[in-house]
């Protein structure tokens, strides 16, 4: 008799099972997509036992188990590079298997790339991995054992004896354990990663996928650091949020897995991101075998990452939790920094005079220090001076005397998806503000004058192709625009991301004035505004909002809010039956939310809260509390969910503006916008669609 779906469910995992069609027995990948298979092995599942099973045409029984009633599991080895097939008893199934180094989807490996093997410090300890052993970055794995101690802090574990002070953990499952963790180190993708996990040398056996940790609850935390200028060219030494032994989640039996391209601040690509993440997750689960769901954690570019790898790779992470969040890279900063940016500089040398509130309602942000604080963000865009971490030689980067040199700006970063300038060599550029009037609203409440209205939008300009301040406004590369929308760098939200529950906390700093203050509190209502556009709810997505700064980090697990936040999200998940293989409706993810999840404020250090619907604007105790601002593009005109890079345009008229401008500064005003001025009820010049998700370059 032929098993239903339902009896593979033991051996399921979020990437998606791909099984054979009409034939008695199933066969599916559980440790990745049955294409994307990498490092020579996979975790095979069997719906019922097998008489014959082979790779390639060569017997391997012996390499799986019995497991659970009546399938099979098996860590098959010695795939070769390119197309394997494995049969069952007449079923079969084509693997595609990859280099353990990459790359699989992200395309062609950046060049030059530097190791920082040497700069990579080992858990709890002042030891590095040492040099590498290749020009792909690699090193030899290695296993750690770590414990924490009666001080709050983790230390070696000495072999032999306990040591004395060694502290006791109760996990999820309400089990008793010793607090040691097993650290694995190793390099994939030519990235450092580590997996993290309670262990007990005394009683586990070494882990399988048969033998998992008796301590691990089933469920796995992947997390993702934040950054992105200088994050090119380099493979990093740091990994995760907050390193590899987070003690919010290794207290409570959950694994911990992440990568150094999993840090924005060493890899701002979402493709290279997305791509690392899923080879270590793979690595994970044929050490230990299938979770029950992967949570993913991360704070600013960490959500940058999150947010549209939910979204174009689905499976990856079953449920979001991010914090200071952005909706993507290329919008949240690449757009509102460049405006920023120039706005600040117009400022520095403006002729008309502006006092400081007219500066923050012709921006749109919160406090005068906002502008310089993001302004200098941008040079995260600029090829000439711009920001290469110090692992990349002065000599080799890109300067007027060096104009062979390697570019520092995330444009060349991300030339696999924007492409090249045929005539330059460098990555092509979607930035565009033409058709922009700066401080249009600002305008029509009447805080500014026409005047002042007028010089801004004559001065503010643009940027060359390396960065440099030009008195014209600047156009973006149609190419880059369109290639930008069509491979997902704009977080579209109707792919992945409407079946993926998100928690959205934020530690408050756009008030008062402080270096963190660019984490403003808009960029939540702009993801929250994208979900209800392309799926008609934001179900899904939850709003916790309490006061930053007093010592309370961006995503600090010292928060008592954040620490009920895992408890939450694994609730929500668990109900949920996530991980599974299919994806949950928006009325399905509803139903399973944990009553107490809602969107609130917190006061008191998080003890009180405040239990109300998040709103952008409106008369309520959180936005008194905590409120949004904006950006130079929103008050402009642009929608709030601030996805369009270009403009469409329409011609100037006086019906746009509520003051009334004479004959001869209408006529300047056309000078300005020779074009035409942005029409935002339109799309966006070649805002296509999404393409299909899990593509490659």
């Amino acid at each position: 008799m032929r098993l239903k779906r339902l009896s593979l469910c033991l051996f399921c995992t979020s990437l998606a099972a791909v099984e054979a069609v009409a034939a008695p027995i199933t066969i599916s990948v559980v440790s990745s997509r049955p294409d994307m298979v990498s490092g020579g092995d996979a975790l095979i599942a069997l719906s019922e036992p097998a008489n014959k099973i082979t790779l390639n045409g060569t017997e391997i029984r012996a390499d799986f188990r019995t497991a659970g009633s009546p399938g099979m599991l098996g860590l098959v080895r010695g795939l070769r590079l390119g197309s394997n097939t494995i049969e069952a008893d007449g079923a079969s199934i084509e693997i595609q298997n990859y280099p353990l180094q990459g790359p699989i989807f992200s395309g062609p490996h950046e060049q030059p790339f530097y190791c920082m093997t040497e700069k990579f410090a080992l858990p709890a300890s002042k030891e590095t991995l040492g040099p590498a052993l290749d020009a792909d970055c690699s090193i030899k794995t290695r296993v750690d054992f770590v414990y924490r101690g009666n001080d709050g802090d983790f230390h070696p574990l000495p072999s032999g004896t306990r040591p004395s002070d060694l502290a006791e953990t109760t996990t999820t499952d309400g089990k008793r354990v010793p607090y040691i963790v097993r650290v694995e180190t190793g390099t994939i993708d030519r990235a450092i990663y580590q997996t993290a996990v309670l262990f007990d040398p005394a009683a586990d056996k070494a882990p399988t996928p048969f033998d998992p940790p008796q301590s691990w609850n089933r469920r796995l935390v992947y997390t993702f650091g934040g950054g992105c200028v200088g994050g090119w060219y380099i493979q990093g030494n740091s990994v995760g949020n907050r390193g590899i032994l987070e003690d919010l989640m290794l207290r409570q039996g959950y694994a911990l897995a992440s990568s150094s391209l999993n840090v924005f601040g060493n890899n701002c690509s979402i493709e290279l991101a997305a791509e690392a993440a899923s080879m270590v997750k793979e690595h994970f689960i044929k050490t230990f075998g299938p979770m029950k769901f992967t949570i993913g954690w991360g704070c600013s570019g960490g959500s940058e990452q999150e947010h549209p790898i939910a979204d174009s790779f689905p499976g990856l992470i079953d449920g979001a939790v991010v914090g200071c969040s952005f909706p993507d890279v290329m919008t949240a900063q690449i757009l509102n920094l460049s405006d920023a940016d120039l706005m600040n500089h117009y400022f520095t040398a403006a002729k008309v005079p502006w006092t400081d509130d007219q500066e923050l309602a012709a921006s749109g942000y919160p406090t005068v220090t906002t502008l310089p604080t993001l302004a200098s963000g941008a040079v995260r865009t600029k090829a000439q001076d711009g920001t290469c971490n110090a692992a990349v030689p002065k000599a080799t980067q890109y300067s007027l005397s060096n104009p062979t040199g390697v570019r520092c700006d995330i444009y060349d970063h991300m030339a696999n998806i924007l492409g090249r300038d045929p005539a330059t060599g460098a990555g092509r550029n979607p930035w565009d503000n033409v058709g922009v009037q700066y401080g249009l609203d600002a305008l029509n409440t009447g805080v500014i004058t026409k005047a002042q209205f007028i010089d801004l939008n004559r001065n503010i300009g643009g940027y060359d192709n390396d960065g440099n301040f030009s008195q014209s406004r600047g156009e973006g590369d149609l190419a880059a625009i369109e290639a930008a929308y069509r491979e997902g760098q704009i977080t579209n939200g109707g792919l992945g991301l409407k079946s993926t529950p998100i928690i959205d906390y934020r530690a408050y700093v756009d008030q008062p004035q402080n270096n963190a203050e660019n984490h403003s509190r808009f960029h939540s209502f702009v993801l929250r505004q994208r979900l209800v556009e392309a799926n008609g709810s934001a179900a899904n997505h939850v709003m916790l909002i309490e006061a930053g700064g007093n010592g309370l980090a961006l995503m600090d697990d010292a928060s008592p809010v954040l620490d009920h936040v895992l408890t939450q999200m694994d609730q929500w998940l668990t109900k949920l039956n996530a991980g599974m293989g299919s994806s949950p409706t928006l009325a399905q993810i509803t139903a399973a939310k944990p009553a107490d999840l809602t969107d609130a404020c917190f006061t008191d250090h998080g003890k009180t809260k405040i239990a109300e619907e998040q709103v952008y604007r409106g008369n309520t105790k959180c936005n008194e509390l905590y409120p949004a601002f904006a950006s130079p593009r929103l008050v402009a005109g642009a929608p709030l969910r601030f996805d369009v890079l270009k403009c469409a345009l329409k011609p100037l008229t006086d019906t746009d503006y509520r003051v009334e401008f004479t004959q001869a500064e209408m006529a300047e005003l056309k000078v300005i916008f020779p074009k035409g001025v942005c029409d935002y009820t339109l799309p966006g010049v070649g805002q296509v669609t999404t393409k299909t998700v899990w593509r490659g370059f």
